[in-house]
């Protein structure tokens, strides 16, 4: 039986002096009283913008805007079959090919084809899109949180590395082409979105100065912080990571009034030159908190009112959670939004919530969006049976899980996203989804996303260095290991020798093998790796012979067919860990960076 919600946004705010906030969730109720209208209208919008297209006009629609031409008509596709229209975009032809708008630029995913960015085309509409998916934010969470517009938030927010299509288009990714956007640079003045870190320093290109004046900036607006946060989970706990590291210096700076000569962006040192002030009381505090060797709640030790943290920690940030808990003492985690370069698809109606129970409300004005029934046991089989026909969202049934499909104002038709999507209730008539994953990835510590057969073509690679010693990998897994921070890539390998008495391979070639395994792996990675800092060093742990022997035997004592067995290529459950660490004979990280440049291969 589905679950509908019984709670009223609206109601919350009757009465209430905040008009803004009031309008905003009314907002929401009319969205979600009639979702299927307002997808109907959505997508005459979209064909009737894009019809003439040269993408649309492939597949005959002769002006044709209801759903049952449209589906019956234009297939399901994935980047893929859309990559050789993209191209010719950002090689410069400027003729309507998938959106009658000028694409103004493109949006590079966190998911890879053929190791680099995939290309999202995104046109000047797009941002009003987005922003008004932002303005709901606020307005939801206070009907949880009281008073934040009494205060700031500390929210860690950097741009990334950007480059140009060969035609001259930017290509970066959609938060970069946010804090970039006149949106966001010259927002107006709103109580309940001030943020402690000025536009200067989460504009600035360099990481390392970004950070650096954003967490000097917390730290003196300390008292005035209500909320703390990053875009993921990850990114907070590198800040934390990062305070652990250069408090000292912060507190010298806080302590003379002056700013660090490591920070040399004119930018940055005009608007610090405002901020920074003598104040060798707080100096102290900041040592006197920092020096300890236990970090137990140090959020709220050094931001006091801090009411929780504004984080996501859904799919593979969910690993994330115990160590934030150690760090914030327990603050509620805040997932508010649900968005990706593709499209923002909705936000989260009950943000102050157990991170296992978090649903998302797909708001249905910012796409058109269907739904492929998903089959986990089916998946595992290689089943070659028929898909099965795509829902509306209206349509989908309590508790399925679906593939998401989009079909948005700037180009993309029926577009498979890769997240896996379950339906936990209706709020009015607007089915709610828990973000379960995406498909087929395998590892992910910050944005990266690495398949399996990405993992298998880094092994393949790395293990050509084993050839001179007549050594091969016989098996291999893997284990995204967040323990430390930054996290990395675990991979484990049985090693099969020629020779039995064969001496142990030299340490600097398991080294080099890492290493090599890096170079293969996707352009987010390594950017992950050199740019971002996000991602440590790959690790290989050489296991004894027979160790994945004993991985078998333990499923097949838990109920696994031995004749279906296949040997997981990612593990994470407990005693699969256990017994892979138990027996590592030798240890071995990558002794460099990989290559990497902010430069699309041509």
């Amino acid at each position: 039986m589905a679950i509908v919600s019984e709670f009223s946004l609206s109601s919350h705010y009757l009465g209430c002096d905040d008009e803004k906030n009031a309008k905003a969730i009314q907002f929401i109720e009319e969205m979600t009283q009639n979702p299927d209208r307002v997808q109907e209208r959505v997508l005459a919008e979209i064909l009737g913008q894009n019809g003439e297209t040269e993408y649309l006009k492939r597949f005959q629609l002769t002006g044709a805007k209801d759903r049952e031409t449209f589906k019956s008509k234009v297939p399901i596709v994935s980047y893929e079959d859309l990559q050789p229209y993209i191209q010719r975009i950002a090689n410069g032809d400027r003729s309507p090919i998938l959106c009658a708008h000028p694409i103004s630029e493109f949006l590079t995913s966190s998911g890879t084809s053929g190791g680099e960015r995939k290309l999202m085309p995104t046109i000047v509409q797009d941002h009003d899109r987005r922003q008004l998916l932002y303005s709901l934010l606020m307005p939801v969470m206070s009907l949880y949180v009281p008073n934040l517009d009494k205060g700031k938030a500390l929210n860690f927010l950097f741009i990334k590395a950007e480059t140009k299509t060969p035609s001259g288009l930017v290509a970066r990714p959609v938060l970069t082409s946010y804090y970039k956007s006149d949106h966001f640079k010259n927002r107006p003045y709103d109580p309940y979105n001030v943020y402690t870190s000025p536009n200067e320093a989460i504009l600035c290109p360099d990481s390392f100065q970004s950070m650096y004046t954003q967490m000097l900036c917390g730290l003196i607006m300390r008292h005035d912080v209500l909320r703390v946060g990053a875009v993921f989970a990850s990114g907070l706990l590198r800040a934390i990571r990062f305070l652990q590291l250069n408090w000292d210096q912060l507190a010298h700076d806080i302590a003379t009034g002056t700013l660090s000569p490591k920070i040399t962006d004119h930018s940055l040192k005009e608007c610090m030159s405002k901020i920074l002030k003598p104040d060798t009381e707080l100096a102290n505090f900041v040592r006197n908190e920092c020096v300890q060797e236990n970090w137990e709640r140090i959020i709220t030790r050094i931001w006091p009112n801090t009411k929780y943290l504004d984080v996501i920690v859904t799919g593979a940030m969910a690993q994330y959670i115990p160590t934030l808990d150690y760090y914030s003492g327990g603050l509620p985690l805040a997932c508010t939004m649900y968005a990706s370069s593709e499209c923002y698809f909705g936000l989260n109606l009950k943000p102050i919530c157990n991170p296992s129970d978090v649903s998302y409300t797909i708001m249905p004005n910012m796409g058109y969006f269907e739904f492929l029934p998903h089959n986990d046991s089916a998946s595992a089989r290689g089943s070659h049976s028929p898909e099965p026909r795509l829902v509306d969202l209206a349509q989908v049934e309590y508790g399925k899980l679906y593939e998401l499909v989009i079909t948005t104002y700037s180009g993309l038709c029926r577009y498979r996203v890769g997240d896996i999507l379950q339906v936990t209730g209706f709020h009015n008539k607007a089915p709610q989804f828990r973000f379960v994953r995406r498909k087929n990835v395998l590892l992910s510590i910050d944005s990266d996303k690495t398949d399996e057969a990405e993992l298998q073509r880094a092994v393949e690679s790395a293990s050509t260095l084993l050839k001179e010693f007549d050594t091969s990998v016989a098996e291999y897994t893997s284990f995204a290991d967040t323990g430390s921070i930054p996290g990395h890539y675990v991979i484990y390998w049985e090693l099969l020798m020629k020779e039995a008495s064969m001496a142990p391979l030299p340490e600097e070639v398991l080294n080099r093998c890492c290493l090599a395994m890096e170079e293969s792996l996707n352009s987010v990675y390594r950017q992950g790796r050199v740019a971002d800092r996000s991602i440590g060093p790959l690790e290989i742990r050489v296991v004894k012979s027979g160790t994945f022997e004993e991985l078998m035997d333990y499923a097949i004592s838990k109920g696994a067919s031995i004749n279906q067995y296949k040997v997981p290529r990612c593990v994470s459950f407990t005693p699969l860990t256990e017994i892979l660490n138990s027996r590592v004979v030798s240890v071995h990280f990558s002794p460099a960076e990989p290559h990497w440049t902010p430069e699309r291969r041509r």
